[in-house]
């Protein structure tokens, strides 16, 4: 969640962990593999100290873990695309590129795909969504759990403490925006159920952590990121592709276009 600290990291790998065991290996194999992947082609070491090699590559890993059955093929799958992700997360870093979570993205997206058409049987079959009772302030945590697909209150109770430790600020906000986002959500006619499980809040947590700050300016770039990563995300679902962070990654983008192109003109009195 875009955190440079080890405790909050330790945090996020405790609490995935106690969502999955399977997904808690997972993560930690495809850390290790992200990053032996940049020490092998000798990134900056700066880079690779801020975990900057293994937050995407952990991502796939639990990612693999949700979507493919736990057996040999599937963990090969996991060192395969720890590997692809550091090597585009360095190309985006090469070239000054905000790529935050696309990187995973791109890569989860492509090992579904020949999954789906040339390995189907590694495919998990779905389970349908248990509905439980909820509120807006669990929903917003249940948003920070499924940042790394944990569905669980107590994970998300988890990684929400653990990024207050590195920023309380980013927190809160995460907190704020994913019980806006939920809340728009549901206005909009969203199953309930997915609200429920934090499915329509966890892109708004992403997006206000990356634009959270002190100054009321910055609320403002909060919300226009969260109404995109919110569009978007609707609009995907006619497309049957899993979203995953891609929201967030898109609506980041836009917003900070236009905050690059209209704060200069504003200020120049345009």
């Amino acid at each position: 969640m875009l955190q440079e600290n080890s405790i909050t990291g330790l945090l996020f790998l405790i609490g995935i962990f106690y969502g999955s065991y399977i997904m808690g290996l997972a993560a930690l194999l495809a850390t290790i593999c992200g990053t032996a992947t940049a020490y092998l082609f000798k990134y900056d070491k700066a880079e690779i100290e801020q975990g900057l090699y293994g937050f995407s590559a952990a991502l796939v890993g639990v990612a693999v873990m949700l979507f493919l059955k736990p057996v040999i093929w599937a963990w090969l799958l996991v060192v395969l695309g720890a590997v692809a992700a550091a090597m585009l997360q360095h190309f985006a870093n090469k070239r000054n590129f905000p790529a935050y979570t696309f990187p995973f993205v791109l890569v989860t997206w492509l090992i579904l795909l020949v999954c789906h058409y040339f390995w189907n049987d590694l495919l998990t079959v779905s389970t349908p969504a248990v509905v439980q009772a909820s509120d807006s302030l669990t929903e917003g945590f249940k948003s920070f759990g499924q940042v790394i697909f944990q569905d669980k209150f107590l994970a998300g109770l988890l990684f929400f403490i653990a990024v207050f430790i590195s920023s309380p600020i980013a927190a809160l906000y995460g907190l704020a925006a994913a019980i806006v986002s939920a809340i728009m959500a549901f206005y909009l006619s969203v199953p309930l159920t997915e609200i429920n499980l934090g499915l329509y809040g966890f892109n708004a947590v992403l997006c206000a952590i990356v634009f959270a700050g002190p100054k009321v300016k910055d609320g403002f770039w909060v919300l226009i990121s969260i109404i995109l990563a919110l569009a978007v995300s609707l609009l995907m679902l006619k497309t049957g592709i899993p979203k995953l962070t891609f929201p967030f990654v898109l609506a980041t983008w836009i917003t900070l276009l236009l905050k690059n192109k209209l704060v200069p003109l504003l200020k120049r009195g345009i």
